[in-house]
């Protein structure tokens, strides 16, 4: 790379994430603790099911072919031995991201015995089927559809067309809550079934307007769409937006500003909303 008339040479950090299961729960950790450091030239090697000696062997190969730091959940004590002394021979770094956890849990437990059972986390539990009934909820109940079974929802979003309430609703099931989600549609009147539930916690979303206006833009250009409308002025969803949140005040129902949040972040913040209301509730 030149700049300025002196070469740079950009040097990229190889960080290899070995996982006896999906990978899942090592990318998130890895990836969380990442965000913490930027400007660096990052490239990840995931790879999952990693569960027998041959195939250590050749995700070993690939870590050799491009040393960098190694981190790992493998649960089985052989494997792990075989991995770190692999490593030790490469002198690359290695870490387990379930060692902390494990040991305050096997002491919280009084010194219980962990199983070295991998991805047991993904079992067929009744959790894991109680996720798939709220995802089938979710699916559903998404922009307004069967309003006559609102009621056995546990959230209720509503907001304004680009809000996310779809993603942050799929999201939420992904958690094991129920979630439906109903839009506001400029001069047209909410559903009647929104105002006679009581067990659903209601929550509104809605963005600023000069964001709206970008997502809606944005969607309309994915869409091939190039007409000036209502929906994307921003005059009149100025109005909209104004008009939306003096609904939400007129009816006391909790809101989230959504225009700097991920789907996480909002999902976050309604189980925070979620949780508040049980504990009001004891």
């Amino acid at each position: 790379m030149y700049i300025d008339g002196e070469v740079f040479v950009s040097k990229v950090f190889h960080i290899h994430q070995i996982s006896d299961a999906t990978g899942e729960t090592l990318s998130a950790i890895v990836k969380a603790a990442s965000a913490q450091f930027e400007g660096f030239d990052v490239s990840e090697h995931v790879y999952a099911l990693v569960r027998s000696q041959r195939q250590l062997e050749r995700v070993m190969e690939h870590v050799r072919e491009e040393p960098g730091l190694v981190f790992f959940t493998i649960v089985n004590p052989e494997l792990r031995n075989l991995l770190e002394q692999r490593c030790g021979q490469l002198g690359v770094p290695s870490q387990s991201v379930l060692d902390g956890p494990i040991a305050t849990l096997k002491q919280f437990f009084g010194g219980a015995t962990e199983t070295h059972r991998p991805g047991g986390q993904h079992e067929l539990d009744q959790r894991y089927l109680d996720r798939i009934e709220a995802l089938n909820f979710a699916i559903a109940h998404d922009d307004g559809q069967s309003l006559q079974m609102l009621r056995d929802a546990q959230v209720v979003l509503v907001g304004a067309s680009r809000t996310s309430k779809t993603p942050t609703s799929v999201y939420l099931a992904i958690r094991g809550v129920r979630a439906a989600n109903v839009p506001i549609v400029p001069n047209i009147p909410l559903p009647t079934e929104l105002f006679s539930i009581a067990k659903p916690l209601i929550v509104g979303l809605w963005a600023s307007p000069d964001r709206l206006v970008q997502v809606r833009r944005n969607r309309l250009a994915v869409l091939g769409e190039v007409r000036n409308t209502a929906y994307t002025d921003l005059d009149a969803v100025r109005l909209e937006v104004a008009e939306t949140r003096r609904l939400f005040e007129e009816f006391s129902w909790p809101t989230i500003d959504v225009s700097r949040r991920s789907v996480e972040e909002t999902a976050a913040a309604v189980m925070n909303l979620l949780a508040e209301r049980r504990g009001a509730r004891l």
